[in-house]
């Protein structure tokens, strides 16, 4: 006679498998984090690399401390993140209204599609000296950089995304008389969710990669700056401490991404 597994039973033995796994994982983590910053520091101290080029995590702590205490840091920060922010929702709100009106008139995609690929394939820091002259040295220009960055991948991704909705879906809500609207609305764009949250994950770095380059260029503030400021007086502890705090606010702004995608996923399911 067959032994029936109760299902709750089942059930909790999942549940209980993935807590393990994902303790397991996190784990890890902190341990490739721990051996990392430790190795670095021990390779600084003998001198396996070079403690000027490369500092050590002590001394980035312990000009982390110095400038937390003067509050220089926090202007630098919140000038580097605030821009990174707007250029990521520039870039991405733009990319999608663009890939929707090419859905939308398949004639001017059709026009415009070798520009598109033309304008993804060109290097996007390049154009930086272009937007200094076009909007200024300042604030505006460092914006628009980071916006670039994202903007044209983010249409033809989206777009390509929008185009491959299965049809039946399209035949179906035309079948009952959906306009071109209601189709998009009802159809189109939820179908496509999952891939406008990848490309918000992409775009996290490529915002941030547009801002920094913008700030190497024409700032006088922000974590760009700070690089930049660091190479020039050998301060190679500066440029240490803004490359770690870009890839703290960059996993930041990743996670709050995920955390959207959660969120997504939880009222659309």
């Amino acid at each position: 006679m067959k032994k029936t597994l109760d299902p709750n039973l089942l059930h909790n033995q999942y549940k209980q498998k993935l807590a393990t796994e994902k303790k397991w994982v996190r784990f890890y983590q902190i341990l490739i984090f721990i051996v990392f910053f430790s190795f670095w520091e021990i390779a600084s101290r003998m001198h396996w690399i070079d403690p000027l080029i490369f500092s050590s995590p002590s001394k980035v702590g312990s000009l982390f401390v110095e400038k937390f205490a003067d509050s220089s840091l926090f202007t630098h920060v919140g000038v580097t993140v605030f821009e990174t922010v707007l250029g990521f929702i520039l870039g991405t709100a733009l990319g999608t209204l663009l890939a929707a009106i090419l859905w939308w008139s398949p004639f001017f995609s059709k026009i415009l599609d070798p520009y598109l690929v033309v304008a993804n394939a060109m290097p996007k820091v390049a154009l930086g000296p272009i937007l200094i002259v076009a909007f200024g040295p300042g604030f505006t220009s460092i914006i628009a950089m980071g916006t670039l960055v994202s903007v044209i991948i983010t249409t033809i991704v989206i777009y390509t995304s929008f185009r491959e909705v299965d049809g039946n879906y399209i035949k179906v809500l035309r079948t009952f008389g959906a306009t071109r609207k209601q189709t998009f609305q009802e159809a189109i764009l939820p179908a496509s969710f999952p891939t406008i949250i990848s490309t918000l994950k992409v775009n996290v770095g490529l915002s941030w990669v547009g801002v920094i380059v913008g700030e190497y260029l024409v700032s006088a503030k922000g974590l760009g700056y700070m690089i930049i400021y660091g190479f020039q007086v050998f301060n190679f502890s500066l440029v240490m401490l803004s490359l770690l705090l870009i890839a703290i606010f960059a996993t930041i702004m990743y996670k709050g991404v995920e955390w959207l995608e959660r969120i997504l996923i939880k009222n659309l399911g």
